[in-house]
């Protein structure tokens, strides 16, 4: 993997659940143990429904293009670690949140 940051913003790209059409977002992301992490506070955003019912996702940062595969975290202390390094020292780390896993291809 060629993203070195721990947090960064990049562009993910999930397939439309309704339309079938690419569908861009910029988010912001944590880069932890080898995967990438998206997190929210309700799962009710499009490209988090979105990479739900179609886990092919592309990542773009850096001008580079990644692919992976996304699913959603069941681990509740995984959940609470990534809010914790996307927003170090913010007392929103501290809210409950949504998170999606990538890993890359």
């Amino acid at each position: 993997m060629e993203i070195k940051e721990e947090r960064f913003r990049p562009i993910l790209t999930t397939k439309g659940r309704k339309t079938g059409k690419e569908h861009s977002v910029i988010l912001r992301a944590v880069n932890y143990n080898g995967k990438i992490y998206f997190s929210r506070h309700k799962p009710d955003g499009d490209w988090f429904q979105n990479a739900l019912l179609n886990s092919d996702v592309k990542i773009e940062y850096n001008d580079k293009t990644f692919t992976g595969k996304a699913h959603l975290v069941q681990d509740e202390e995984l959940d609470k670690k990534i809010s914790s390094l996307k927003y170090p020292g913010e007392e929103r780390a501290k809210e409950k949140r949504v998170t999606l896993e990538v890993t890359l291809n």
